[in-house]
């Protein structure tokens, strides 16, 4: 069984301004060409009609002005967040709170959204994927996953279901967090964000359904998710927070371990 090593495992975009307009920027580029790599939290696969679609999620980070010499964060600040197919794009920018207002640069192409959809090769000259597989060990009782976890290994989840569309899909996901009880052989995940898929609207891109979640699982056949939705925390102000607790039932957990 093969499973992706996250820690090696990168998308990398390529924005040349010489070659296109930016479209996702929020200020002026000090430069007219950059390259950022970006390591793998999640992958996601969606199959329906026989045709299978995968999705990778960035690792956040911060929103930067690059190669300067001062100022480099950007104000007001964002998480990052890229979400890409090999076609289309997903970028997530949170502020500190939602409906900041943030204008693109140059201000004539509006404001920023908060989750920017569209093909890649509108904002990018080049996006380059690189998952590594590797050979793991399936986990296949409690004692196993505690013995793989008191030993020092890398440890890979998967969540599997079918949705109510019809659509099967696949999760995979570093354990980045995990408890194990060796008294009683209990294990628990912890772990995210990663991505999970709802419903789009018609004619919309399938990747706009993503959303990022936390998911927690001591079982093999459910798991709870804790979604990142516009959470209000006064009469007129929200913000981005894992918030909305979700069960899954019916589906298939599994554990592997990286040699």
């Amino acid at each position: 069984m093969e499973v992706c090593d996250f820690q090696r495992s990168f998308m990398t975009f390529r924005i040349d301004s010489l070659k296109q307009k930016p479209i996702t920027h929020s200020h002026k580029a000090a430069m007219t060409l950059n390259n950022a790599r970006i390591v793998l939290d999640c992958r996601c696969v969606i199959r329906r009609d026989g045709e299978s679609v995968e999705y990778l999620l960035g690792a956040s980070c911060k929103t930067e002005r690059c190669y300067v010499e001062e100022d480099i964060w950007t104000e007001p600040n964002a998480d990052f967040c890229p979400i890409v197919s090999s076609q289309e794009m997903l970028l997530i920018k949170r502020w500190d709170r939602t409906d900041k207002g943030v204008m693109l640069y140059p201000p004539s192409l509006g404001e920023q959204p908060e989750r920017q959809v569209g093909p890649t090769a509108e904002a990018w000259d080049r996006l380059a994927l690189q998952v590594q597989m590797v050979d793991a060990e399936l986990l296949d009782d409690t004692a196993a996953v505690i013995d793989a976890t008191f030993a020092g290994r890398p440890l890979v989840s998967r969540t599997e279901y079918t949705s109510p569309d019809g659509a099967e899909i696949m999760i995979e996901y570093p354990i980045k967090t995990i408890n194990i009880n060796e008294r009683d052989t209990m294990y628990q995940v912890d772990t995210g964000p990663l991505l999970y898929p709802q419903p789009v609207p018609a004619g919309e891109l399938q990747i706009a359904g993503l959303r990022l979640a936390y998911i927690a699982h001591n079982a093999p056949d459910w798991a709870e998710l804790i979604i990142n939705v516009p959470t209000p925390v006064s009469d007129d102000i929200s913000v981005h927070h894992y918030s909305k607790a979700q069960r899954l039932d019916g589906v298939r957990n599994t554990m592997f371990a990286i040699s």
